[in-house]
């Protein structure tokens, strides 16, 4: 189901709690919010439809990914960027990482650890900042 975005820094602002297997319709949400709004957004974490659980989806070129309690177990080479997001106005700077790695659980819930690097590896950075409640 589509889902109307969330822009209440004070929400955004909170750490989201650890997803389990009763929140994979959350992921179908996500997907179909991400669909609706694929012309301008590129990833969203659950927070920024309302549901504050450690849930991001990315879109990786031809298909969208859900990751279901995302860590970012390595990362290097930092550089700056600036920013959007969907539940913000502007663009900020940041420090983000060209290469990370991640371990997820995917939406069938078997754990996936997966390398990422440059555009895909920040939008995954984005997100992951979402879940800990840090707005960028």
């Amino acid at each position: 189901m589509i889902k109307p975005i969330v822009k209440d820094v004070f929400f955004l602002g909170q750490k989201s709690e650890v997803a389990i297997k009763q929140d994979l319709s959350v992921g179908q949400d996500l997907m179909d919010t991400l669909c609706a709004n694929q012309d301008h957004c590129v990833g969203m974490a659950a927070n920024m439809i309302g549901v504050k659980k450690r849930i991001i989806i990315v879109n990786l070129g031809i298909l969208n990914v859900v990751m279901y309690n995302p860590v970012i177990l390595k990362k290097d080479t930092p550089y700056e960027t600036e920013e959007g997001c969907l539940s913000l106005t502007g663009v900020r700077k940041t420090t983000r990482y060209q290469n990370i790695e991640v371990e997820y659980f995917d939406s069938s819930w078997k754990k996936q650890r997966q390398k990422y690097s440059g555009w895909t590896a920040q939008i995954i950075q984005h997100e992951c900042d979402h879940l800990e409640g840090r707005i960028i």
